[in-house]
C-alpha cells in the first residue's frame, strides 16, 4: 500500500505560498530532529542523504546541502570538498545494498519548490530496461512510489553499510 502522506505533504507545502513556493528541502531540514530514517540516512555538518520519494526504484538517493543554495557555484569550499567523497561512498553503499552495476549521478534542481541544489544518485541495475537507462531513468519518478516503511528499511541498510556494518559480497 503506497504511503500517500509523503506526496500529500509535498503538495501541501507547495500550495502554502502562492507567490513563492516553499523550499521542500529547507522545510524538512528545519524538522531534522524528527525525520524518519529515509529522510536522514546520513548527515554531517554540510550534507544530508535521503531516499527519494515518489520513485519505484529502491535505493534512489538524494544528496543535498543542509543550507539553502540554488547553484553549485554557491557551495562553500567545505561543502565542495565533501561532495565527491559523499558521491563515491553512497555509490559504493548502493552497490552493496542493491547490487547495482553502476550509479547515475544527476543534478538539475529545476522543479518548483525543489530549486535547492540536490544530487540524485540512482542505482542502475544490470537488467534495467534500455527504455529507462541514462536520463530516461527519470521516467521512473512520479506516482505513489515505495511505501515509507520500505524506504526506512532501505535507508537503514544503507546507513549500516556507510557505518561499516555490511560489506559487498564478492
Amino acid at each position: 500500500m503506497p504511503d500517500e502522506s509523503i506526496t500529500g505533504r509535498v503538495a501541501g507545502q507547495q500550495a502554502e505560498s502562492e507567490s513563492e513556493p516553499e523550499c521542500y528541502s529547507c522545510g524538512r531540514e528545519a524538522e531534522s530532529d524528527s525525520l524518519p530514517a529515509w529522510e536522514s540516512i546520513a548527515v554531517d555538518d554540510h550534507w544530508r542523504v535521503v531516499h527519494a520519494f515518489g520513485v519505484s526504484l529502491p535505493g534512489w538517493l538524494v544528496l543535498l546541502p543542509r543550507r539553502h543554495v540554488t547553484s553549485i557555484a554557491e557551495l562553500t569550499d567545505a561543502e565542495a570538498e565533501l561532495l565527491g567523497g559523499w558521491q563515491v561512498r553512497l555509490s559504493r553503499a548502493l552497490a552493496v545494498v542493491t547490487g547495482c552495476a553502476k550509479t547515475y549521478v544527476a543534478q538539475f534542481a529545476e522543479r518548483e519548490g525543489f530549486a535547492h541544489v540536490h544530487f540524485h544518485l540512482v542505482p542502475r541495475a544490470a537488467d534495467l530496461p534500455e527504455s529507462v537507462r541514462g536520463p530516461r531513468v527519470f521516467g521512473l519518478m512520479g506516482g505513489t512510489g515505495l511505501p515509507a516503511g520500505e524506504l526506512d528499511r532501505i535507508a537503514l541498510r544503507i546507513r549500516s553499510v556507510l557505518d561499516g556494518g555490511e560489506k559487498k559480497n564478492v
